[in-house]
């Protein structure tokens, strides 16, 4: 239940959130969530706020709360895919929280799918998978056959994309790119 206190955040944190002032939506939506810790609402955009002020540890934080309480929203899983797959991508991150964060992407999207199968989530699952096959071909003695699953999978995805939307050209783009990349890993053309 809404008190009075906890719905003024909520507004004010929701119209910061509207013109972009993540930062002032960011303290009106803490505080409404220190009113009420359950409010799916105020720690959804809390975690959307957070995402846009490239707080990914924040947002993951607030996904991870929502998700909690609704197993079933699939935009938490998706917002906290991205977060992680943001994450991921920061060379000072020690090397298995990178490994963790690009798996637990793909997971999150693998989730959301599950709820609802939506191109958009197979597009980015796509992604997260490609960009772990790329992150593993970069280590040092990598193991050729995470790099081929991972690639496998990314092409799997593009595919079904392709699919539901043959004129998709980003997609058959990013298809072709991992085929590349395949052959290259594999040796054959």
């Amino acid at each position: 239940m809404e008190t009075s206190a906890q719905n003024a955040y909520l507004k004010l944190g929701y119209q910061a959130l509207m013109d972009k002032d993540f930062k002032t939506a960011i303290k009106q939506l803490e505080k409404a969530c220190i009113v009420d810790s359950n409010s799916t609402n105020a720690l959804w955009m809390l975690g959307y706020s957070y995402f846009h002020s490239e707080n990914y540890k924040k947002s993951i934080t607030a996904y991870s709360k929502v998700i909690a309480i609704d197993k079933t929203n699939k935009d938490a899983y998706y917002f906290r895919s991205k977060a992680k797959s943001n994450l991921a991508k920061d060379v000072q991150l020690p090397i298995p929280e990178r490994e963790k964060m690009y798996l637990g992407a793909i997971s999150d999207l693998g989730k959301a799918i599950i709820i609802k199968s939506d191109d958009v989530y197979f597009q980015s699952r796509g992604l997260a998978y490609r960009d772990y096959a790329v992150y593993k071909m970069q280590t040092a003695g990598y193991d050729k056959n995470q790099v081929v699953n991972g690639l496998k999978a990314a092409i799997a995805d593009f595919e079904h994309v392709l699919a539901n939307n043959g004129s998709r050209g980003d997609i058959a783009s990013l298809l072709d790119v991992c085929k590349e990349k395949m052959a290259t890993v594999t040796g054959h053309r």
